[in-house]
Parts: structure tokens; sequence; C-alpha cells
């Protein structure tokens, strides 16, 4: 029998040795390819390699998966993989009532559970029977399936999370040939590795299927979506593309200086990969090296990048005065986690606003932006590169660990439809001063070292209006400055309108900005289909704010505002707008929101 549903939640939990980020994540490429929408979040620990058998060594990955749009990870699961009595303690309260639980019954020794936190085994004292548990000898299994290779016990033990995924994809009713290929493709030449990971893969759909591990298959359709060519794709993978695009699209060479930080790493490591595209990435020493270099190489005419996290943006911060100085274009990616200092690194949180916005000496205001789901850190990578060199200025893109780390559903978009990028090159037929501006949008002109009769010097003193020599007299200063911030202001005039989801006149806005997006659209939309009297804004554009936004924040009789951290787009709010109220929700346990929890805020304040 096969039981179809609309979508379905699936974690995958064990030691940080196990594998769980892998079957996540070949799971969500199956699921991609079968036509599935999704979203996904991995979540595993910032040691190493903690102890086994312990709750700080837990690695845990989710994935939602549908017949219809997904923007978020799911609040609760309908299956919960676990590989040990740790994964089970940690993960449980994630299992919807009724939930099945598959886990690997031979790692539930005494000595595991107590290490655990366990007073008594679970699999016996009664704590799993509101759920529908399928104890799978996993351990036991896997090793007796690869006998014949003569395998120490601890190398056929790294198969165990292969038996695992083939018992999810008998129960979801899914074929086996797209993960073999897989293998294929992985290992190559290495038959062993192949065979070995097939055979597994195969035992553990064959045990699913004796035993009749559930009453009926589960059916998730393919979803109904635009027609294109899609993938499975990262946020990290995702502003790599939209910043490779953005420098085609403006006819530039691509840039990257940039230091190693979790978890902003996989964008200097996809940009490493694409050196056929004219991309040209350097793995500084440290994060100050990593942001002059992609300052020089906008002075040099490219399109300068740097990618980091909140501590690494800390120490980017003189530099990036450097950039508002000299008005160059630059892109600093910042894949905000929990703070402050190093906090907890494989953690998300929306930590950095003020940063962002505040965080330089003097004044010197730069965009920001923030991308709210995985698939369009794209396009908001792109919008941020558009805005960098069109504008001459330096921009701050804020995603997160959850974007960055997480996946979702990408449509692949054709160059042919992405905006053009113009910039703003000095003219060779007219006399060059580095700071004569566009009178139309306040922009200096960009003149590339080699150019004939544009030789100039420009740096971190400031700057005489027009010539660019060096000047302490306090009245240009006082231009110089406004000049900049007026500059960056007209932006606003370029940027789309703020818009709404639901009823304009609406008893409650909500209103969100970068990862809680998703949730709380999809939260929104529930209550909405209730009858409830809301509406939803969501904020990419931080700084500067649309232009509409005054407006559209003054029809609401009561706004609130939710972010994971302790109120800092709130306070930015009342700091531009003190004639408005806001209300403020807010989470700082380096988790995203719930539906739950969302429903329960705007409900609380209707």
């Amino acid at each position: 029998m096969i039981n179809e549903k609309e979508s379905i939640v699936i974690k995958f939990a064990g030691d940080s040795g196990d594998g769980m980020q892998l079957i996540g994540s070949i799971f969500s490429d199956n699921s991609a390819v079968f036509g599935n929408d999704l979203a996904t979040f991995p979540d595993y620990p910032s040691e190493i390699r903690a102890p086994r058998n312990t709750l700080a060594g837990v690695s845990g990955f989710q994935v939602h998966i549908g017949k219809r749009r997904i923007y978020t990870y799911g609040d609760f699961c309908d299956i919960l993989v676990v590989m040990n009595p740790a994964s089970l303690k940690s993960n449980i309260k994630w299992a919807k009532k009724g939930a099945t639980i598959i886990l690997d019954e031979d790692a539930f020794n005494d000595e595991a559970c107590e290490k655990a936190g366990y007073t008594s085994n679970p699999l016996y004292d009664g704590s799993l029977n509101v759920y529908h548990v399928i104890k799978a000898p996993i351990t036991s299994l896997t090793r007796k399936t690869l006998e014949k290779f003569q395998l120490t016990p601890k190398i056929a033990d790294r198969s165990r999370n292969m038996f695992a995924l083939g018992v999810i994809y008998y129960l979801l009713n899914r074929k086996l040939d797209l993960t073999i290929a897989y293998f294929e493709k992985k290992f190559g030449k290495d038959s062993v590795a192949i065979e070995t990971n097939r055979l597994v893969l195969e035992a553990g759909y064959n045990f699913a299927e004796n035993i009749e591990a559930l009453d009926s298959k589960i059916h998730v359709p393919p979803a109904k979506l635009e027609k294109g060519k899609y993938r499975n794709i990262t946020g990290n993978i995702a502003t790599a593309w939209g910043l490779l695009a953005a420098a085609e699209k403006a006819g530039l060479s691509l840039f990257l200086g940039s230091y190693p930080i979790t978890p902003a790493s996989d964008i200097l490591i996809e940009l490493s990969r694409h050196k056929s595209l004219g991309v040209k990435v350097f793995q500084a020493e440290d994060e100050i090296a990593a942001i002059t270099s992609a300052i020089g190489a906008s002075f040099a005419g490219a399109l300068g990048v740097t990618s980091t996290s909140g501590p690494g943006l800390s120490l980017k911060t003189e530099a990036l005065g450097l950039a508002v100085m000299t008005e160059l274009p630059l892109v600093v990616v910042d894949v905000q986690r929990a703070g402050p200092s190093t906090g907890m690194p494989t953690k998300a949180e929306q930590s950095d606003l003020y940063h962002a916005l505040f965080g330089r000496t003097g004044e010197a205001p730069i965009p920001v932006i923030a991308a709210s789901s995985p698939s369009n850190c794209f396009y908001y990578a792109f919008e941020a590169a558009k805005i960098a060199v069109e504008h001459m200025t330096p921009v701050i893109l804020l995603t997160d660990g959850f974007l960055g780390n997480g996946s979702q559903l990408f449509r692949i978009p054709k160059m042919a439809e992405m905006p053009s990028i113009h910039p703003p090159f000095a003219n060779p037929g007219i006399e060059y001063k580095p700071y004569k501006r566009d009178p139309k949008n306040g922009v200096r002109y960009w003149a590339i070292p080699g150019m004939d009769g544009m030789r100039h010097r420009i740096g971190g003193l400031e700057k005489e209006d027009v010539t660019g020599d060096v000047s302490t007299d306090p009245i240009n200063h006082q231009r110089m400055v406004e000049l900049r911030k007026n500059k960056v202001l007209k932006i606003a005039e370029h940027l789309p309108m703020q818009t709404v989801v639901g009823n304009e006149k609406a008893e409650l806005l909500i209103v969100s900005w970068g990862s809680t997006g998703g949730v709380i659209l999809s939260t929104v939309e529930e209550l909405l289909q209730e009858g409830y009297s809301i509406a939803h804004a969501h904020f990419h554009y931080l700084f500067p704010l649309p232009s509409n936004t005054a407006e559209l924040l003054g029809r609401y009789k009561k706004v609130l505002v939710c972010e994971l951290n302790s109120g800092q787009f709130a306070n930015y709010l009342r700091m531009c707008f003190p004639q408005y109220l806001f209300n403020q929700y807010n989470k700082i346990q380096g988790l995203p929101f719930t539906q739950i929890e969302i429903k329960e805020a705007i409900l609380n304040h209707l």
C-alpha cells in the first residue's frame, strides 16, 4: 500500500563520524532529482571530533521535502534516524508524537546509554511507546554484509549510514539507482568502495522490506515547479555563483581575497574551482590581508570580493573605512554565526546587523542587503555586486549559517535573464579627476591603472573634492562626508518597493529579515487561511531601506519584528522611524524559529 503525503520531514542524527551530513545530502539530491521541492538544515557540533556517544558529539541533518513549495526546514520530524543513544536523547524532542524512529539497536548497550545520560535503556523502559520504532541491528548486519571483504570492524562500520539510508529509501518508495551512480562517480576506480556501499545500501532496503517496516510506504509526489533546469544548492555555493554571474555581466574579472572561517569557507572553496572562468582566489594569511587584497584588486579594475563571518568582519573594520574613502566597488559577504567572539561557530544567528550598519570609524555609510533563502543567495550576491560596481561603494551582504550550509531546490537561470551591470568607467576623451562625479547619482568615475592620461592616487586620507588631493580643510571634509553619504542614500531610488503578503490594512504587520523569512511566511500563510488580520513584510534591503518603508509601516496598528538576536533590526527601525511603535519577538539559541513559536508570538500580539 502507498500512503501519499503532501510533505514529510526526516532527520538523520548520529556521532560526528557517522556520516549523517553525507546521507542527508545524498537523500536531498535524490529528492531534488525526483522532483520534490525541499529545504535542509545541517546541524553539527563545533568540536572536530567529540568523544563518541556523548551529547556534545551529536551531528544532525534535517530535510523537508514536499509536492508544494517548501520554505522551512520543518518544525518536527516525521521520521527520525538515530545511530546511538546520545543522538536519540538529543533529538527525540524534535520528533512528532507517532513519528517513525529508525535506530541501531546494536549501539544501545548499557555503557552507551549511561554515557548519553539515560538511567535506563530507552528501548525497553517504555519511553518510546508513543512512537513507531524500527529496531534495526545496523552495525551487525553491516558487518555481516561486508564479511567477504575481510574489513576491520572499524572500516566496515563506516558504511552503517548507508544501511540507514537504504531503510529510508524503502519507506519512501525510492529507487537506489541514483545513489549507486553517485558511488560510481565519487569513488571512480575504487571498485571496493563502490561495491561495499552499494551492498550495504541494498541490505538496508531489503531489511526494511523483509520486516515490512511500515503498514504502507510513503509517497511524496513531485512538486509542480516552473519549467527549467534545477539542482539542489547550498547558500554558500549559490553566493559564489551569484558573484560569478555578476562579474560576467559587468565584464570584469572576479577576485576573492578570503581567510577560511566557519561557516563561510565554502564560498572560498567553490570559487577556487572556477579558474577557467577567470576567477582569481587568494587565501590570505589573515582577515586584514584578505580584505585589503580585494580592495587592491578593485583599484586594478576587478570585482573585488571578500567573505567571512562575524569575528572576521570585526577584523576587516579598518579596511572597510578605506573602501569607503577610496569609493571602490567591494562586496563583503558575512555568513553570520552566533557570537560574540568565537561564540558558537557552527550555530547561526542574526548577530551582525549592528556591525554591518554602524561598525566603522567616522562617517562611513555602506549599503547592507540580506538574502533570505539558500537559493536566493544567488540573486542577492548578484545584487550586492551590481550595487557595488554601479555606485562605486563597498556593499555588505548578510547571509548566515542556516542559509550558507542549508540547501534548497534552485532553478538555474539563463544569463540572458539576469540584469545588465554597467561599471562607471572614466571616459578617455575627458580630463580625469578621481573625485569628479556623475551629477545624476553622485558616483565618481572608475579609472583603471594603465588608462592613458588617467594616472591618479587615492588612499585613506581625506581627499579634496574633485581633484583627490590630500586635504585637511574642515569645510572640504564636511562636503566629502555628505557627498559619500548622499551617494549611498540615492541608491534607494534604484531599489524595488517594499511589498507585503496579506492584508494591506491588517491589524498586525509582522516584519522579518534574513533567514527568518521562510518560516514566518509559512506561518503567516496558514494564519491568513484561518482568517486572521495579519500581513508580512520581509526586508532584503536594510540600508538604505526601500523608499516606501515609512508609508508602509504607517498603515498598521501594530508592528511585530521577529529576529534571531536581541532586537537589532527593531532598534534600527525605532531609530529611523521614531513616530511608530515596534514590538519584538527574539530568539538567541543558535537555532531557527519554529512555526509553533512564530504562531504563538503572532497570536499573543493580536
